[in-house]
């Protein structure tokens, strides 16, 4: 019997995108790369729990679920995270950041210093700049102050970004234009606290490193993984949790995040095909046989 195993996430290193597994196994992620898998074919996909605790229920979330988790442990798990304002104690200094994700996609966000710029790898931003460093509830109080002057969000619909890769501008130069003007911006503002310290604008750009230059446009991404299928390509591009695949219909996006709760099993012979609900950019969504 072939052996089962469990995805916990995509993780961004130095060395470039990594999937781990439970257990503490990680698998390298380079371009060119065959990512090939199958799921169980008499599976469910189970909660997974949260901070570290398993779900006391075993219950069974929705396939298209990017959070892999139930209500009860959804509602553990932000209850103790940054987001949720739960840590003002937290003596960790913080960083206010700009990040762009495509034409008139831009928003604020803060990430803790010893993360370096992890946070803005798994979120997929094509470029950013530090804004700001201070403890966390001035540079929290900073994020709120720039959302609501700036009018720029907080979050940015995965859906999103995926639709504009294929439409980046080609130089760095014009990809940081609406950042540095928004940089400009926020500096100039008052009502900042005093306990958070500026930075001049730096933009760091990802296209290098998320492989996006020169790469096919996605025709669609996968919804969703299903008891019995399958998934197999050649890695062209990965930014934030999203894996491009080459496959004989084209370049399709996994968002791995639809990984986890599943029990996966080894490809056998399948060579670029995909056996998943699969919804193209512009068409609607279906199993690949009848999309493409």
């Amino acid at each position: 019997m072939a052996r089962t195993w469990r995805c916990s996430g995509l993780r961004w290193s130095a060395d470039g995108p990594e999937l781990a597994w439970d257990g503490g196994r990680r698998s390298a992620l380079s371009r060119g790369k065959r990512v090939a898998f199958g799921v169980e074919e008499a599976g469910v996909r189970t909660c997974v729990g949260a901070r570290g605790h398993r779900c006391p229920l075993g219950a069974v979330v929705p396939g298209r679920s990017t959070g892999a988790r139930c209500e009860e442990c959804a509602r553990l798990d932000r209850a103790h995270s940054v987001a949720a304002d739960t840590l003002a104690d937290d003596p960790r200094p913080y960083r206010v950041y700009l990040a762009w994700f495509g034409p008139g996609m831009a928003k604020v966000g803060i990430t803790a210093v010893e993360r370096g710029p992890a946070r803005l790898l798994e979120q997929g931003a094509v470029c950013f700049s530090w804004l700001g460093t201070g403890p966390l509830m001035a540079a929290r109080r900073t994020e709120e102050l720039l959302r609501a002057a700036l009018g720029v969000p907080d979050r940015i619909p995965y859906a999103d970004k995926r639709a504009v890769r294929a439409a980046l501008p080609e130089t760095e130069g014009a990809r940081a234009a609406e950042i540095a003007a928004l940089h400009a911006r926020a500096v100039a503002l008052s009502g900042w606290p005093e306990s958070l310290g500026r930075e001049p604008f730096r933009p760091v750009d990802h296209v290098g490193v998320f492989g996006l230059a020169g790469t096919p446009a996605a025709v669609g991404a996968v919804s969703e993984l299903v008891a019995g299928g399958g998934v197999s390509g050649e890695l062209v591009a990965a930014a934030g949790p999203d894996l491009h695949l080459a496959t004989r219909a084209g370049v399709v996006v996994l968002d791995t995040r639809l990984l986890a709760g599943w029990g996966l099993v080894p490809a056998g012979g399948r060579e670029r095909e995909l056996d998943v609900p699969v919804k193209g950019f512009t068409q609607r969504p279906g199993r690949q046989d009848g999309l493409f």
